[in-house]
């Protein structure tokens, strides 16, 4: 079996191909072997959002989040990752989350 990078590389390029459904599987695999690799979940929250599964973009980005919690660009992607949430689904408490997570990006920064 392929090391978790090898896998990760193949789900990137299926992911830069178009091929969304089979990028999907690949990085599931990944979370299947280790379920704490935050790129994948990171990846998995973009390609969600673009097949239109803005809940489970949304969960991947808030795991992401758990993982690094003192990584400001983690909590920067789930704004982003919400702000398109609610953009395809007009739900307001997609826009709470983005600025909630973009305030504690702002925070990580300045060291609070």
């Amino acid at each position: 079996m392929p090391e978790i990078h090898e896998l990760y590389d193949q789900a990137d390029q299926l992911k830069t191909e178009g091929k969304l459904e089979e990028a999907t599987a690949k990085y599931q695999e990944i979370l299947t072997e280790d379920a704490n690799y935050a790129l994948a979940h990171a990846a998995l929250a973009v390609v969600q959002g673009r097949l239109g599964k803005h809940e489970e973009a949304v969960e991947h980005a808030q795991q992401v989040c758990q993982l690094e919690p003192d990584d400001p660009f983690s909590y920067t992607q789930l704004s982003v990752i919400c702000q398109r949430a609610y953009a395809g689904t007009n739900n307001q408490d997609y826009i709470q989350k983005a600025e909630d997570a973009m305030a504690r990006s702002r925070m990580i920064q300045e060291g609070m």
